[in-house]
């Protein structure tokens, strides 16, 4: 295993997030310890991997490191970009920041991964970016391919890593490797609860980077903080994931991508409500999704009244009490759609719009169609994720 911690070790890392728990500490992230990490940038030349989530309290990491004497020399951007204002899927090109001058490289378009030029003139690389806890959630994969080109070029990884807000989530389907895709690179269920140094050193350990390499890297741990606690966002992570009530739905509402069900794409309230045309009379809440630039351009069933479930008020306490992703809303919404074909044909052809890719599981549409139970469906689903869960105990930072 090859990592390392900045003025932290394991124990201590244990010690300080019980005392959290008990309301006694305030989470710091990785950035914004800026002490631990400082020293080591000075007189490097720096790469980050980031987005609009990149921040030391309120300022963007670039303009702190900057305004610290820090030699950034170039900056990549996952989906979305580093802007965080490019619309989901949608494939984003390089440019040149205005506001710094600096060139960036997109991850997420004509590559998924830095060449060796790219990192040529790079002393070191940072990713610093905001993840949710889901396999469908493409930042991890970005952090994957870094993490290739790095160990490729032999350069070292500087994470500073961020909590999880849906830490306390480990549940659905682990991933059939079968169905790899753009979605789910990697065999870990549908919220892994991990966060991004932890996943890091998962990868390394569990030898999925690609041609067995190993990524020297080395992690600013989140101080004061576990996975059971509450984690509030300071910046939305995407454009359609603005809201805490969309972060924490988002394992469970996410699964409507796969479906011919709008899930509050084309509203400014995107994976807290659910409907359909095809729903009418079924419900009596409506919603009609248009096109918003950056968000959704176009999407399902645009201008269209859309009826069904309104979560927006829905008490998330339920789902940290449970510790379970919801797969009654996609029940519920199956069994009233009157045209059961359509349901789950809708662009079958396409990753995004096939749910076999977005569970990980070609058993679950199948499993849905015959109103299999839900503690049948759980239970198909257990001796994969128990087996995850065990081995995730390996590479845990947090208690």
């Amino acid at each position: 295993m090859m990592f390392s911690y900045f003025g932290l070790q394991r124990p201590l890392v244990s010690v300080i997030k019980s005392k959290a728990a008990a309301g006694k500490a305030e989470i710091k992230t990785g950035a914004d310890q800026t002490e631990k990490y400082l020293p080591y940038l000075k007189g490097k030349r720096i790469g980050l991997l980031g987005n609009q989530t990149s921040i030391v309290g309120k300022t963007h990491l670039v303009d702190s490191l900057k305004t610290l004497g820090v030699n950034i020399v170039k900056v990549f951007g996952p989906e979305h970009g580093f802007r965080g204002n490019a619309s989901a899927g949608v494939a984003v090109k390089d440019e040149v920041d205005k506001a710094t001058g600096i060139p960036i490289v997109s991850l997420y378009g004509a590559k998924q991964k830095p060449s060796k030029k790219d990192l040529a003139d790079i002393d070191l690389m940072i990713y610093d970016a905001q993840d949710v806890g889901c396999r469908f959630y493409t930042n991890i994969n970005a952090l994957a391919r870094l993490m290739e080109a790095c160990a490729e070029s032999g350069k070292e990884l500087l994470i500073l890593d961020r909590p999880n807000p849906n830490g306390y989530l480990i549940d659905g389907p682990v991933l059939d490797m079968k169905l790899r895709s753009g979605i789910g690179m990697f065999p870990i269920p549908m919220s892994h609860g991990l966060t991004v140094a932890e996943f890091a050193q998962m990868l390394n350990g569990e030898g999925w980077l690609e041609g067995g390499v190993k990524c020297r890297i080395k992690i600013i741990p989140v101080a004061d903080y576990n996975h059971d606690m509450p984690y509030t966002l300071p910046v939305k992570p995407s454009p359609n994931l603005n809201t805490q009530q969309a972060i924490m739905l988002y394992p469970s509402t996410c699964l409507f991508e796969g479906v011919a069900v709008n899930h509050g794409r084309g509203t400014y309230f995107p994976f807290t409500v659910l409907g359909s045309p095809d729903l009418k009379g079924k419900y009596s809440f409506s919603f009609t999704p248009v096109s918003i630039p950056g968000m959704a351009e176009t999407p399902l069933y645009m201008n269209q009244v859309c009826y069904g479930l309104d979560l927006r008020k829905y008490d998330i306490g339920k789902l940290r009490k449970t510790g379970k992703i919801n797969i009654q809303w996609v029940r519920e919404l199956y069994k009233a759609y009157p045209n059961k074909k359509s349901f789950f044909d809708y662009e079958q052809s396409a990753e995004m719009g096939n749910i076999d890719f977005r569970t990980g599981d070609s058993r679950f549409k199948q499993q849905i169609i015959d109103n299999v139970p839900e503690e049948v469906i759980r239970k198909s689903w257990e001796p994969a994720l128990s087996r995850y869960k065990e081995m995730r105990k390996k590479y845990l930072i947090y208690p």
